[in-house]
């Protein structure tokens, strides 16, 4: 199959299955891609952490973080379904800033990364992605914050309701009256420049080696498995990941690495048109998009 037809026939898939996306897939040693609408920018969610977690590293690496110390962190004492760790706490808890790394990247604690960003915080993230050499991503705001939408404020029979204002309320520039959606106002990113990011810490140059190393073992150790992880790993294959998750929002950004030497960076971002909480098809279908695209790379 060729790849005008791989692509159209996704693009296909995707709008039958309620989903706008940006997808991109890089072969990390040849620089090979394929890309649907890679430069289109999202509000990224909890993709942010990895930025983060690149940020706390540095400095570490430059001796202005100790990762031994202990910080005191305040519960979250979020009751919502969906947020883990110290946000679903409900005392306080002391935590070295090397496991505020591992809750913040590996098991996605809001809470742990807003003690992290206490210590560096959005505008430096940002400011240190510069250093780097990486243009694309913007950091403004506080995990907290994505705490605070519409969502939070209805039943939990009616967060279909915030769903709804999610999809029916965006304009045509991607601007919105909820902040968190607000390509203006929110953390941004695109699947490009996720991607970017991704060979950056794969295939280190500007990153700190040992920087790059343990952000990619926490990515390896990230336990939500449920979107892209059912299609890319396996005996032979590791996956690499981190989502992000906001009301209509779905992304997974990661690193396929097979046993044959081959690794593939994806980046899946998308919004669905669908007003529901749980959509496993929808998970599934991002998926299959990203698989599909590594495949005939692979395979070309």
């Amino acid at each position: 199959m060729g790849t005008t037809k791989v692509l159209r026939d996704a693009r296909e898939a995707l709008h039958d299955g309620g989903l706008r996306g940006s997808f991109l897939v890089r072969d990390l040693d040849t620089g090979d891609e394929l890309a649907i609408d890679a430069e289109v920018e999202y509000p990224i969610a909890s993709l942010v952490k990895v930025p983060l977690a690149i940020a706390t590293l540095e400095r570490v690496g430059r001796g202005e973080l100790d990762l031994a110390t202990a910080i005191v962190v305040q519960p979250g004492r979020v009751t919502v379904p969906g947020p883990t760790g110290l946000t679903k706490f409900r005392h306080p808890a002391t935590v070295a800033l090397e496991d505020l790394l591992y809750l913040s990247t590996a098991i996605s604690d809001g809470t742990a990364a807003d003690a992290l960003f206490a210590l560096t915080p959005p505008a430096a993230v940002t400011a240190e992605l510069r250093r780097l050499g990486y243009d694309g991503i913007v950091v403004r705001h506080l995990m907290g914050d994505l705490t605070q939408t519409p969502a939070e404020r209805f039943a939990p029979t009616e967060v279909h309701l915030a769903h709804s204002l999610a999809i029916g309320a965006a304009t045509a520039g991607q601007g919105h009256p909820v902040a968190q959606l607000d390509i203006s106002r929110a953390n941004v990113g695109s699947a490009r420049t996720f991607v970017d990011l991704l060979e950056g810490l794969w295939r280190p140059t500007t990153i700190q080696p040992a920087t790059a190393a343990r952000v990619r073992e926490l990515m390896t150790n990230n336990v939500i498995r449920q979107r892209l992880a059912p299609d890319f790993s396996s005996d032979a294959s590791r996956w690499s990941s981190k989502t992000g998750t906001l009301l209509n929002l779905r992304h997974e950004v990661g690193v396929v690495e097979h046993a044959d030497g081959q690794a593939f960076a994806v980046a899946a971002l998308t919004e669905s048109r669908v007003p529901a909480v749980l959509q496993p098809e929808t998970e599934a279908l991002m998926a299959q998009v990203a698989r599909t695209l590594r495949d005939h790379l692979r395979m070309a």
